[in-house]
């Protein structure tokens, strides 16, 4: 009998293919820019995409200082944290984050866009965040990749 049999392939580590991908941050929107940055870190636009495995990329991105936030999140967004003390709940707005750390900015809004899980810690993992055009994986060769050609 003459049928077609499709198996789904699962990946797995071992045939798992990474790369490193550049992104440049100027000019981009936070949160646009972010769930991009999660899905290539997640492996979505893989065509071998498997929910359970690491099978994303390594994402570097520069230019954090240059990143937009629309409307007025400057001022209006907040980054709330506890010291576990008690009445130990301090906050940030986002204005605030940018002036001491702007490469923070854009690793909080990935990592809330990662699975809250081991999964999603070692994904995190796969994400360099600099300040400046100046980054130190020059040796592993990024790809520049240009975020308005993704869907």
């Amino acid at each position: 009998m003459d049928t077609l049999s499709y198996k789904t392939i699962s990946a797995n580590k071992a045939t798992v293919q990474k790369e490193w991908l550049l992104v440049d941050a100027e000019g981009e929107t936070l949160g646009r820019l972010a769930s991009k940055v999660a899905k290539m870190l997640r492996g979505k636009y893989k065509p071998n995409f498997t929910p359970h495995v690491d099978c994303g990329d390594n994402v570097i991105v520069i230019n954090s200082e240059k990143i937009h936030l629309s409307g007025n999140k400057l001022e209006s967004k907040t980054y709330i944290r506890h010291t576990g003390y008690p009445g130990g709940q301090r906050s940030q707005t986002a204005g605030e984050l940018m002036e001491k750390n702007p490469a923070q900015v854009i690793e909080k809004a990935v990592k809330g866009m990662l699975p809250k899980n081991k999964l999603g810690a070692e994904l995190f993992r796969n994400l360099k965040v600099y300040v400046g055009s100046e980054h130190n994986q020059e040796a592993q060769k990024p790809t520049a990749i240009n975020l308005n050609e993704l869907k």
